[in-house]
């Protein structure tokens, strides 16, 4: 964030976020907070999938992580015997709600090992962490309702609100498309059974979501051992090799003839129950989150709350 924005927003110098929830465990420059409102899955989602070329997207509950990482040399050239490369990181948590969060962090230089001689390491990374937060405002769903509050706080045309939103954001990259498509608008009656078989076909996966009484009506037909971790995974309903694969895992079930295999509950996880496992001819796709430690799981529910199809059902242990 440029020092212009922290001028225009309001701004709370904290070392934790709001609702008295630690951010992540590293140096905290402070707490950006912006006086607009995002709540809509939808578009807290497109946040994610808006910047992942440029920047590594993270996501847990109400909370989007950008990480900018570049590197280091000490010299130009890699054959001076003095040539020594790092490759070091920033990260901006943005925290969604009836207000938006952007804390600010920085590691310290020491944390990459021998970096102590990297030059104005402080400078960079501030640069950077600023360039993350500037690009994500000028370009996201963000940008539209800073230029709401801007209209409605200052009484200015909308032009006037979207010049300043610029000047308060220099270093930001331009990133097309990042915004969020329209919602596609709901179906007349009679047309939604129509959709589902259209969608269906295109993906190779049968609509969502997971059915929640799965138990109640599919009897176990097989039990798969987890072959990293020896664990032991009720599947449900018939199994037809790999064309019709049911639902898999008794706590942590995931209907995999659903699952498209984009990986969301993977890097969701934290304690990194899901494994990938191959599943060669599946129509949806060829690979699936296998919860090879289905009993480390600790019931956060998100990778329920990331999965894009609504495959995942996570319920406690009785």
């Amino acid at each position: 964030m440029s020092l212009l924005l922290k001028d225009k927003v309001y701004t709370v110098q904290s070392g934790t976020s709001k609702r008295g929830i630690y951010p992540l465990h590293s140096y905290k420059l402070g707490l950006y907070r912006l006086p607009i409102k995002l709540e809509d899955k939808y578009e807290i989602d497109s946040i994610v999938t808006g910047f992942k070329k440029i920047f590594a997207m993270d996501q847990f509950a109400d909370r989007v992580y950008a990480t900018y990482r570049w590197k280091e040399e000490s010299t130009s050239d890699p054959d001076d015997g003095e040539y020594k490369q790092i490759e070091l990181e920033v990260q901006v948590e943005i925290v969604t709600g009836e207000v938006v969060d952007m804390i600010y962090q920085i590691y310290p230089v020491e944390k990459y090992g021998d970096g102590l001689w990297v030059k104005n390491y402080r400078r960079k990374a501030d640069a950077n962490a600023k360039m993350i937060i500037d690009t994500i405002l000028r370009n996201s769903v963000l940008a539209d309702r800073m230029v709401e509050h801007i209209v409605k706080a200052k009484q200015v045309e909308q032009e006037a609100a979207i010049k300043e939103l610029e000047e308060m954001t220099p270093l930001a990259q331009i990133v097309p498309n990042a915004k969020p498509k329209p919602k596609p608008a709901a179906p007349p009656p009679g047309q939604a059974a129509q959709e589902q078989v259209e969608v269906e076909t295109l993906s190779g996966a049968k609509p969502g979501p997971i059915d929640v009484e799965f138990k109640k009506k599919l009897k176990v037909t097989e039990t798969f051992t987890a072959p990293s971790s020896g664990g032991k995974i009720k599947v449900f309903g018939p199994r037809k090799g790999n064309e019709v694969l049911g639902i898999w895992g008794e706590f942590v079930s995931v209907d995999y003839d659903i699952c498209v295999g984009d990986g969301a509950c993977i890097d969701a996880c934290p304690v990194k129950v899901y494994e990938w496992a191959e599943f060669a001819g599946h129509p949806a796709s060829d690979k699936k989150p296998l919860m090879a430690r289905e009993t480390d799981c600790i019931f956060c529910l998100a990778c329920e709350n990331v999965c894009p199809v609504q495959a995942i059902k996570i319920s406690k242990r009785g």
